[in-house]
């Protein structure tokens, strides 16, 4: 993920359009779908959560929530690993893959943007955005 420009004009403004499962970005300066591939965001499949089916269930990782991203230098399989909790930290989903972690700078924002249920409707998996500080998400409206 590439650090944006800071000024006002370049500052990236990300609408969240409700999808059968979460929510398909789109850039807010032009209406164009956001890729995410786009350089300037990440978009990850958390890593972990079959350790944690009981806690991704809690609707604080439904999609469009805020998550919290934590770094754990003391993980001891993994002094780059990021975390991935609820917003008030009760809970946690999982990991940001490891393959991703180092690069965080440790002040990114993250929404719950995408939920995968099995046949019985019990979230399975999520897929997080990760983007920058200064990034405007819109919250999605209820």
């Amino acid at each position: 993920m590439q650090s944006g420009d800071s000024s006002s004009s370049e500052r990236l403004r990300i609408w969240l359009e409700p999808g059968e499962s979460g929510y398909w970005m789109r850039n807010a300066a032009t209406g164009e779908a956001l890729s995410h591939r786009d350089p300037r965001i990440l978009v990850v499949k958390v890593a972990g959560v079959s350790h944690r089916s009981d806690a991704i269930q809690d609707d604080a990782f439904a999609p469009g929530r805020r998550v919290a991203l934590v770094r754990e230098p003391d993980n001891k399989h993994d002094p780059d690993a990021v975390a991935i909790w609820d917003a008030d930290r009760r809970v946690q989903a999982g990991y940001v893959p490891a393959t991703f972690a180092p690069e965080l700078r440790g002040d990114e924002q993250a929404v719950s943007l995408w939920e995968f249920k099995d046949d019985e409707g019990r979230r399975t998996g999520l897929r997080v955005l990760i983007a920058p500080p200064d990034a405007w998400i819109q919250e999605p409206r209820a």
